[in-house]
C-alpha cells in the first residue's frame, strides 16, 4: 500500500470515527419545503443553549455600555413586530420553539448583519436594514433565514463537528507523525486543513440551504412575501462586491442561492396566499 493509499486511509478513517456511535436525530419536522436530513449531535442541548444566552447577553450589555442598543424606537418596534408574527408560524417545525424564551433587539452598527441564537435570542443590526434599504418582506426573509437556523440547531450541530474533528486531527497528527516520520503537528495541521475543506465546509453551505427553505416557509406562514428572499439576496450580491469561490466558501453562490429560493418561494405561495386571507 502506497504511503498517499494509507494517507487516504487515515483521514477516512478519523473523520468517521469522530461521529461513530453518535445517536441521528431529527430537530424539525420537514415542513412543505421538506428539509428532513437527520443530524449528529455530539453537545447537549442545554449546553448550547446557555452557552448562547451567556454571549447574547454579553452582546447586549456591551451594545448598551455603548449606546448602540434600540437607539430607534420606531425601528425597534417594526423588527419585533415581524418576530411576533414569525415565531408563532415556528410551530410548523418544532413544537416546542413558540414557547421559548424570545428576545429580539435592534443594535446600532455598520455591518449587513442579523442573526438568532439558539433557543430564540435575535439581534437586528441597523447596517442591514440601512445599506440594503430592506422592505418588511425582506427583512422577514432575513430573520426567518436566521430563526431557521436555530430551530434546526445549526449551532449546535457545527460546535460538535468542530470538536469531532479536533480530536481526529490530534490523533491522526500522531499517526501520520509516526509512520511518516514528521512533526506530528505538521499532520495535525495538514488534516484539519483535509476536515475543514472536505467536510466542515460543504456541510456550512448545506446548513445555509436549509435555512433559506426554512426561511422562506416562515415568512409565508407569517404573511410575508417569500419571494422577497430573492430580492433581497439580490441587493446582498450588489453590496458584497463578490467573493470567495462557491466551493471555498460556508454559503452558496448568490446565483445557486437565488435559484433555489425562486423553486421553494413558489412551493410556499399557497401558505402565503391563505395567511394573507385570514
Amino acid at each position: 500500500m502506497s504511503r498517499q493509499s494509507i494517507l487516504n486511509w487515515f483521514c477516512a478513517l478519523l473523520i468517521a470515527g469522530a461521529v461513530a456511535g453518535c445517536a441521528t436525530t431529527r430537530t424539525t419536522s420537514k415542513g412543505v419545503v421538506g428539509v428532513d436530513r437527520q443530524q449528529t449531535m455530539l453537545i447537549s442541548s442545554a449546553e448550547v443553549n446557555r452557552s448562547a444566552a451567556k454571549a447574547y447577553q454579553e452582546t447586549i450589555d456591551e451594545a448598551r455600555a455603548k449606546r448602540l442598543l434600540n437607539r430607534d424606537p420606531a425601528e425597534l418596534q417594526r423588527v419585533r413586530t415581524i418576530a411576533n408574527r414569525l415565531i408563532p408560524a415556528t410551530a410548523a417545525f418544532r413544537s416546542d420553539a413558540p414557547g421559548w424564551r424570545w428576545e429580539v433587539n435592534v443594535i446600532s452598527a455598520k455591518e449587513v448583519n442579523a442573526w438568532c441564537m439558539p433557543g430564540g435570542k435575535i439581534a437586528v443590526y441597523t447596517g442591514l436594514i440601512d445599506q440594503l434599504d430592506v422592505t418588511d418582506d425582506e427583512l422577514a426573509a432575513v430573520m426567518g433565514h436566521e430563526i431557521a437556523h436555530a430551530l434546526r440547531e445549526h449551532g449546535r450541530e457545527k460546535a460538535g463537528q468542530s470538536a469531532g474533528m479536533g480530536v481526529a486531527a490530534a490523533v491522526g497528527g500522531l499517526l501520520i507523525g509516526s509512520y511518516f516520520g514528521i512533526d506530528p503537528d505538521l499532520g495535525q495541521s495538514a488534516l484539519s486543513t483535509i476536515g475543514e475543506l472536505a467536510y466542515m465546509r460543504p456541510n456550512s453551505r448545506g446548513m445555509e440551504q436549509e435555512a433559506d427553505r426554512i426561511g422562506v416557509e416562515l415568512a409565508a406562514r407569517a404573511g410575508y412575501d417569500p419571494y422577497a428572499a430573492i430580492s433581497l439576496w439580490q441587493k446582498m450580491a450588489k453590496v458584497s462586491d463578490g467573493g470567495v469561490p462557491q466551493w471555498l466558501s460556508t454559503h452558496p453562490s448568490h446565483d445557486s442561492r437565488i435559484a433555489d429560493l425562486r423553486n421553494y418561494a413558489e412551493r410556499v405561495q399557497p401558505l402565503y396566499v391563505a395567511a394573507r386571507r385570514r
